[in-house]
């Protein structure tokens, strides 16, 4: 029996339903006037739902910072705009004094289409660094010693590709960090590989592959970072979500590996203006009690 006929019914059905809900779209120049339709159809939208639209409408290209969580963003800032970035962090060591880390501040201009440059300072008093924001990871002494230490940050984000079914958003970080007091005085850097997919219920799932160069006294090795991070939108403001870090040092005198899970909460009080609480707590022996960090994001 030939089949070929059956198999052209679907598109038949597809394309005469397109044709019909074409037709329906088209203006009706014998359409019921207006005043015989019930009061519903008639009625237009009032002021108030057409400010509540708008309203809604703004939130939908928000800024995206990189300092909500460990994981940066995948995006870029838009070109000729400027994010401003800055966050407090108190880190709870093991064995040594605990870290106060501020203002982590991080300027990142919209240099091209697809490039931004980036430059930070911080300052850190305690034990050891803060491994959680946008500066290089430094290792804590185990000597019970209480130091001071600031750092400038500069470098560039280059954005790679865009999502396109399964393949991801993309982006590059290329960081250099020069100290400009305390006891190091070497120079470090850092590079990121950042990929992720936005999902059609506006969950958002990235990942990071981080490597930067450190140093402990006269100890020069290597860190590797990588993270997973799940947003979930609660609405057009708020966001919540959850992250696994781990750290695994390369070329180490005595090498480490360290993990973590950090959530956090972030609300946009505009659609410019971010705010958000990171949390973070050690899931092996090797890795730092708790941490919390608060943080702002500007764009203009």
């Amino acid at each position: 029996m030939n089949n070929r006929p059956v198999r052209w019914l679907p598109l038949l059905f597809c394309w005469a339903w397109t044709l019909a809900a074409g037709q329906a779209q088209e203006p009706n120049e014998t359409a019921v006037p207006s005043h015989s339709l019930p009061a519903w159809q008639r009625e237009r939208p009032t002021a108030a739902v057409l400010s509540d639209s708008i309203w809604v409408n703004r939130f939908a290209d928000a800024l995206e910072t990189d300092r909500d969580s460990f994981t940066p963003s995948t995006r870029t800032v838009e070109r000729g705009r400027w994010i401003a970035e800055s966050s407090y962090s108190f880190i709870d060591h093991r064995r040594v004094y605990e870290t106060h880390s501020f203002p982590e501040l991080l300027l990142r201009f919209g240099w091209l289409e697809r490039v931004e440059l980036r430059l930070g300072f911080n300052y850190e008093v305690g034990g050891g660094g803060d491994p959680n924001s946008a500066f290089a990871q430094t290792e804590s002494n185990e000597e019970s010693t209480l130091e001071r230490a600031h750092r400038l940050l500069y470098g560039f984000k280059a954005a790679l590709t865009e999502q396109r079914g399964g393949l991801p958003e993309s982006s590059v970080i290329l960081q250099g960090f020069t100290p400009t007091g305390g006891p190091d005085t070497d120079t470090q850097f850092m590079s990121a590989y950042v990929f992720g997919w936005t999902m059609a219920n506006k969950w958002k799932l990235d990942a990071a592959l981080r490597y930067n160069t450190s140093a402990l006294e006269e100890d020069d090795f290597g860190i590797w970072a990588s993270s997973v991070v799940l947003r979930i939108p609660l609405g057009e403001r708020w966001a919540v979500h959850g992250e696994y870090v781990g750290f695994f040092s390369q070329g180490k005198a005595e090498d480490f590996v360290k993990h973590l899970f950090t959530p956090g909460v972030h609300f946009l009080a505009t659609p410019d203006v971010e705010v958000g609480v990171r949390l973070g707590w050690g899931l092996n022996d090797q890795t730092d009690r708790f941490f919390c960090n608060v943080g702002i994001g500007w764009r203009f």
